[in-house]
């Protein structure tokens, strides 16, 4: 798959915790991506953060249950991203998603 110059980069933030049809939401998330046939997605976990409740998750030893943040980060046109957003409307009930322009200077793989 080749990207033009001129992409988007659609961000996704929620939570580790948070579940679409008993799974992860982040995995569905990407699933739903490779489905549609968009570029790759990367899913991060991050160690400390808070959203619009302005409650804080973190990754300190002690705490018995986590919910961690986690960003979604999906490269491709923004026509293809487009095509995800009906989706993420249906299911992120809790978070953020943002869209903005993103230059590609390389997007290839190593042929086996």
């Amino acid at each position: 798959m080749k990207l033009s110059e001129q992409g988007a980069l659609l961000r996704i933030f929620v939570g580790e915790a948070d579940k679409h049809q008993g799974k992860p939401l982040y995995e569905q998330i990407v699933l739903k991506a490779r489905e549609i046939g968009l570029a790759g997605a990367t899913v991060t976990r991050g160690i400390m953060g808070y959203g619009a409740a302005s409650r804080i998750h973190t990754s300190k030893v002690l705490r018995l249950s986590e919910d961690l943040p986690i960003v979604i980060e999906i490269v491709d046109t923004e026509a293809k991203l487009e095509q995800l957003l009906p989706f993420l409307d249906d299911v992120v009930e809790e978070g953020l998603v943002t869209i903005e322009k993103a230059q590609v200077l390389v997007y290839r793989h190593k042929e086996s």
